[in-house]
């Protein structure tokens, strides 16, 4: 993930690959440079796989798919945003066991940035599960526990009406020039 970022933002940290977390959320810091919200969508997406569309069809969405990402993901995620685990969610009236609750972010918190977290993961990865894989996905980071839901089978709101996009900067937001009442990054 760090390679990949670093080929699209053009910078890669000197930080050996044994720091390769913090490594990583440095070459955050630089793809998000200079770049509008919409920009760092699209320059995370770049470094996503592409689906085929067979694979799609094939896996269409259901219940189970739903329930099938959610249990994998804690398994592949750990490293990127820390301890999750599976809960029920209802969706448009039924019980599925698809939501992950991330318990405290990594990357969130590692960053200290609002921006990193709705720009470079949040906006980004919805997109790419909901639109390129087919399996709806609505992520609900806490910002003030610095928590995650990430509901598999619920289809996100449109990126205009996102709750997400009206929060302010962290006090000690590395990256935050002035305290506005929304995080100027997300504009």
């Amino acid at each position: 993930m760090r390679q990949a970022y670093g080929n699209v933002a053009g910078w890669q940290s000197p930080r050996s690959f044994k720091e390769g977390y913090l490594g990583m959320v440095e070459v955050s810091h630089s793809l998000m440079r200079n770049k509008a919200a919409k920009q760092q969508h699209e320059a995370v997406l770049q470094g996503f796989p592409k689906v085929p569309e067979w694979f799609r069809k094939v896996f269409a969405y259901t219940k189970w798919g739903a329930e099938l990402n959610a249990w994998v993901t804690p398994t592949f995620f750990k490293w990127l945003v820390g301890p999750m685990e599976v809960r029920d969610v209802d969706i448009n009236g039924v019980t599925q066991r698809s939501q992950v609750h991330i318990k405290k972010c990594r990357y969130l918190e590692t960053s200290g940035c609002v921006g990193m977290c709705v720009n470079l993961c949040k906006f980004p990865t919805q997109k790419f599960f909901t639109e390129e894989m087919g399996m709806p996905l609505t992520m609900k980071p806490n910002f003030d526990d610095l928590s995650c839901e990430m509901i598999f089978g619920q289809v996100p709101p449109p990126i205009e009406e996102d709750e997400a996009r009206a929060q302010p900067c962290f006090a000690t937001c590395p990256t935050a020039r002035t305290v506005a009442p929304n995080c100027p990054k997300l504009a």
